[in-house]
């Protein structure tokens, strides 16, 4: 069990590094561009992240976190049961429910005025404020469930 719980906590760490590097400097480039450049840019980014070995890792810990808690509830007693549920619950509601309710919706807004230059324009400093904001409940989600797995795997 522990070094299931190691594996994932490095991935996952590498999943909250995508985060942070948005969260750091892409969305600050993009809105440095000058007019809907960088919202051209970030629909490109939106369009190029769904072939990705990001999307891979963001879409398999659903079940990859559901198996860890599951595996967590036979498996595990004390501080490590309870940091393995805590890492599989920071993933599920911080970073797929945050996605899934908040930045996947609004990066489908952001597509959908693409062809709309005034429309655009107007949606893209909220839409840069707001997208930033809930990918830093990402970057903190992903990052407390590498931190608890990783420490579950050393307890294990």
């Amino acid at each position: 069990m522990s070094w299931i719980l190691l594996l994932s906590a490095i991935l996952m760490a590498l999943v909250a590094g995508v985060f942070l590097s948005f969260s750091d400097f892409v969305m600050r480039g993009l809105a440095a561009a000058p007019g809907t450049a960088g919202a051209a840019g970030m629909v490109g980014l939106n369009r190029t992240v769904y072939r990705s070995i990001f999307m891979g890792l963001l879409i398999g810990f659903v079940p990859g976190s559901l198996a860890l808690g599951a595996l967590a509830v036979r498996h595990l007693e004390g501080l490590a049961l309870v940091l393995t549920l805590l890492g599989s619950l920071a993933y599920l509601l911080g970073v797929m429910a945050v996605t899934g309710r908040g930045n996947v919706p609004m990066n489908r807004r952001l597509a959908a005025l693409a062809g709309d230059a005034p429309g655009l324009a107007a949606f893209w400093p909220g839409y840069l404020r707001g997208w930033t904001r809930l990918n830093h409940l990402r970057v903190a989600a992903s990052a407390l469930a590498a931190l608890a797995w990783g420490t579950a795997a050393g307890l294990a």
